[in-house]
């Protein structure tokens, strides 16, 4: 660990997992926290329960903003076990000076998202602080859900599942990215910021297993991957070509030299289901986004590493993501 907290570490990666595990996980340790998962199961499996911040950096981008973020991330965690959303808190921290118009405009947002999930504001706190105390505006959120789907979990995957993606990755991180540097471009590409329990509802509602299922927010989809092979003992296999990324997101991570599995998604999840219900899923998938992909399947071939089979016949390892990446992302 090093003596000082750096942007690194708020990445999702290895320097964000090495902060939690060494500090808070040591101090905090429970059998609950320590299962990892989006949302903690409590009350003998009836609810899930989560709690999220934001910060993302601008607060208006292409496709969103920072309250339609807060309620998808939120909701989304819920979704990701199974679990309806129903209840939420939410917390503002505000800076000295902020326009009562754009919060406003940001609330709505929140609404909007929240109608979709079904899911409403049930407690919250405002605080203001001084001018230069805070960057405009940060957002935390609290969600209950009613597990809807019981089971899932990253440390249940078996050799021979197949591991899934919803739609092309990377949309968000290229995005705020354009954004924020301000990247004129030729094209409509848009965050995929959005809520994903209508989708997940639709799996469970065809009688898909869902074994593990994760949206691949910071770190992407690599980070999800890696956290799945060494939670479950097992080596996940994916192929390069079978990896959907649109040509101006492969565009920005050229610029920025980072691999779209990489780059943060709000509106995109990864899923492992058995052999015989990938078909199915797929198909399910591919009625929302059409780009939903089958990436590859889990294997014994080199446990708790995750191995990426390239175009040209060659395979590496795909570790987690390593240094500042693009921080205040979400």
């Amino acid at each position: 660990m090093t003596k000082t907290v750096t942007i690194a570490h708020g990445n999702g990666g290895e320097e964000n997992n090495e902060l939690i595990k060494n500090i808070f996980y040591k101090h905090f340790k429970n059998e609950i926290l320590e299962k990892s998962e989006d949302a903690a199961v409590i009350e003998n499996g009836k609810l899930a329960f989560t709690t999220d911040s934001f910060t993302v950096s601008p607060l208006f981008f292409p496709g969103g903003d920072i309250g339609k973020l807060a309620v998808c991330g939120t909701c989304n965690d819920l979704a990701m076990m199974g679990a309806k959303p129903k209840y939420m808190t939410c917390s503002v921290i505000i800076e000295e000076g902020f326009s009562t118009r754009d919060l406003e405009k940001i609330v709505k947002s929140m609404k909007k998202e929240l109608e979709i999930n079904g899911a409403i504001v049930v407690s919250g706190d405002t605080k203001v602080v001084p001018k230069g105390s805070v960057d405009k505006l940060f957002i935390n959120t609290t969600g209950i859900g009613e597990i809807e789907h019981a089971g899932i979990s990253a440390s249940n995957i078996k050799e021979g599942m197949s591991i899934l993606v919803s739609r092309d990755v990377g949309t968000h991180g290229a995005t705020i990215f354009a954004a924020r540097e301000g990247i004129e471009l030729e094209s409509s590409l848009q965050t995929d910021c959005a809520s994903l329990y209508p989708q997940v509802k639709a799996l469970i509602d065809a009688g898909i297993k869902l074994v593990a299922v994760r949206d691949a927010t910071r770190g992407g989809v690599s980070a999800v991957l890696n956290e799945w092979a060494k939670a479950s003992d097992i080596c996940i296999e994916i192929e390069e070509e079978s990896v959907p990324v649109q040509e101006e997101v492969r565009g920005i991570c050229e610029m920025l030299g980072f691999e779209a599995v990489d780059l943060a998604n709000e509106g995109t999840f990864v899923l492992a289901v058995n052999e015989d219900d990938t078909s199915k899923a797929l198909d399910i998938l591919q009625q929302t986004h059409q780009s939903a992909s089958i990436l590859g399947k889990a294997t014994l071939q080199h446990k708790t590493k995750v191995i990426l089979h390239s175009s040209w016949g060659t395979k590496r390892f795909l570790d987690l993501p390593t240094g500042e990446l693009l921080p205040r992302i979400c």
